[in-house]
């Protein structure tokens, strides 16, 4: 299957996925699928490849190709800021098909491959889904590429509307670091798809605006991850990060 990534790649599916452990660093937020650990690792691998990159102010996703064979070598998508309201994200379909992944780029060069600018987050924090726009849910249903570990492009009408990452509290973790084995607690996954609400717009503005329902819940989250006894090392990198807020936006 041939699509289209930014406006002038074109890519092929191989059928062979990357076999790296995806990395939902929260901090970002950014979901890494790539061999490195650490900032250095980052832009030796940006050095020996080609494809698309984040440059200062961009709002460029990383998708980058070995130079000699074309084929996908890593990735790393960013969460958008803004979650769409929950009456649009059931539109979503409960089940798409999916084909195995890999990526085969038509040439070697560099392009821009824009982030997306919404996402949808299940209530139980199955399901990350990231798309170009509430558009694409008004079209036909995407189909998936797995590129990775519970890692999807969703493809749309010949051309790349979006990515998927399938249980994402399994793979989170604060900036480089790799994720706890094993899958998490289901409690985990209902705080994961709260985090994520009060961090994006619009819920983020009432907490910066100081409105009392949003900052009633920001401080139940808090206070539920601090008291989370299972799970502990995800539930203190989900603190850490309404910590932050709290400490940034405190009326």
């Amino acid at each position: 299957m041939k699509f289209s990534m930014g406006e002038t790649m074109d890519v092929e599916a191989t059928g062979h996925p990357l076999t790296f452990t995806p990395r939902f660093d929260i901090t970002g937020p950014q979901v890494i699928v790539a061999d490195y650990a650490d900032p250095a690792g980052r832009e030796r691998l940006i050095g020996a490849t080609f494809g698309s990159m984040q440059w200062l102010w961009s709002e460029t996703d990383e998708v980058r190709f070995a130079t000699e064979s074309r084929e996908l070598i890593g990735a790393t998508f960013h969460v958008p800021p803004k979650s769409a309201p929950a009456q649009v994200c059931h539109t979503l379909p409960d089940s798409l098909p999916t084909l195995p992944g890999g990526l085969h780029a038509d040439a070697v060069a560099e392009f821009s491959l824009l982030q997306a600018t919404v996402f949808c987050c299940t209530p139980d924090g199955a399901e990350l889904t990231c798309l170009r726009g509430l558009d694409v849910l008004e079209g036909p249903a995407p189909i998936r590429i797995g590129i990775a570990s519970d890692v999807c492009l969703l493809v749309q009408e010949g051309a790349m509307a979006g990515w998927s990452l399938n249980d994402p509290a399994r793979y989170l973790t604060d900036g480089f670091t790799e994720p706890e084995a094993g899958p998490p607690a289901t409690v985990t996954r209902l705080r994961l798809a709260e985090c994520l609400a009060l961090v994006s717009e619009p819920l983020v503005d009432g907490v910066m605006d100081g409105e009392p329902d949003a900052w009633r819940r920001l401080r139940a989250v808090e206070r539920a991850l601090r008291e989370q006894r299972e799970d502990r090392g995800r539930a203190d990198v989900l603190h850490r990060l309404v910590s932050r807020l709290i400490e940034d936006y405190e009326p």
